[in-house]
């Protein structure tokens, strides 16, 4: 038995593997255990292997390549059309190892254990920053139904929330306050933990000189910096920055038919979180670009002036992935992208 392509259907205790030869024949048809698919593997002649994104696909990648294999990673929407009927184990493994094989496909950078530890800090931020803006709101709400309107904003929050609690002229009960009181200790909390995040993230942006010449960019910060390095690492990987802005799901959705091309909004695909901060740094920049005349601020002036801030401010979420790309790929310097 030859197998030069396999698929593996990763999942938490059993795994589907599905084997073909050089002319496509299945020749492999197997399920395994967790603690059965490392001396499966061992045993086998080095191979292709496609498995999807997941939970723990980089785990199992590191390992299978550690086996002497070659391991694709790719998105699952990508193996979704080679499901030839109902969906089970089986059906999803022989999806995969077609979906691997073919020449056009796109894969996934495989991350290191370094870019995970990077990426988990990163994850459990967003966690706290999420958790904050809830407790934030529902202070806000419960508020609200006593008539007291704070404006929006965190940071006005924090500040009148004491203010309300100390004032007697307010319809608030001894209970209420009591409450409300708990509700701004768990803001508090919660505040000092995304702090403490910051600094975390701060310091392994100091300890890595590629991120610090990605800060060159203008609208990448340490936060922005760090989650391109947990998130692409190898730039390589990419053909060009088109694809890299593509994965990030920056460029324009496609509806077109015939001669006539129409170009929608940008589709949104890939990593919604790194695709947030891009267009966060690049709000910041559009928003001081105003009465400066340097050849980037007129480029982005003038798309504003015809296409409107929130254009301009994709334009230039899109432009920096791309100057990210070639700065990673060919370790320049940011100001000859």
């Amino acid at each position: 038995m030859e197998v030069t392509t396999t698929g593996l259907d990763l999942a938490k205790n059993v795994f589907q593997v599905h084997g073909v030869d050089r002319r496509g024949k299945t020749v492999l048809r197997k399920r395994l255990t967790r603690n059965k698919v490392p001396p499966f593997f061992a045993n086998l002649k080095p191979c292709l292997i496609g498995i999807e994104a997941q939970g723990s696909s980089n785990h199992w990648a590191r390992e299978l390549i550690r086996l002497g294999h070659e391991v694709k990673i790719m998105s699952p929407q990508f193996v979704k059309p080679y499901i030839k009927s109902s969906k089970n184990d089986q059906n999803d493994a022989e999806a995969i190892c077609e979906a691997v094989s073919r020449p056009s496909m796109r894969f996934v950078p495989l991350k290191s254990i370094e870019q995970q530890d990077i990426q988990m800090l990163h994850r459990i931020r967003e966690l706290a920053v999420k958790d904050r803006t809830a407790k934030a709101n529902q202070a806000r709400g419960l508020l609200a139904e006593y008539g007291i309107v704070i404006p929006r904003g965190i940071t006005r929050l924090k500040k009148e929330m004491p203010r309300i609690l100390e004032d007697a002229q307010n319809q608030l009960t001894p209970f209420a306050r009591e409450l409300f009181l708990d509700l701004y200790h768990q803001l508090m909390d919660l505040d000092t933990v995304v702090r403490e995040y910051d600094q975390r993230i701060l310091k392994e942006f100091k300890n890595n000189p590629t991120c610090q010449k990605l800060s060159q960019i203008a609208g990448v910060g340490p936060l922005t910096a760090t989650a391109v390095m947990a998130s692409v690492g190898d730039a390589s990987s990419f053909k060009n920055g088109r694809q890299l802005s593509a994965w990030l799901g920056l460029v324009p959705r496609q509806h077109s038919s015939g001669n006539k091309k129409r170009l929608l909004g940008i589709s949104k695909r890939g990593n919604s979180y790194l695709r947030s901060l891009l267009i966060h740094g690049a709000r910041a920049v559009v928003r001081h670009s105003d009465g400066k005349d340097d050849p980037a601020s007129r480029w982005l002036n003038g798309v504003k002036a015809r296409r409107g801030t929130n254009r301009a401010t994709v334009a230039l979420a899109n432009k920096n992935a791309r100057a990210i790309w070639r700065l990673l790929r060919d370790d320049v310097e940011a100001q000859t992208v």
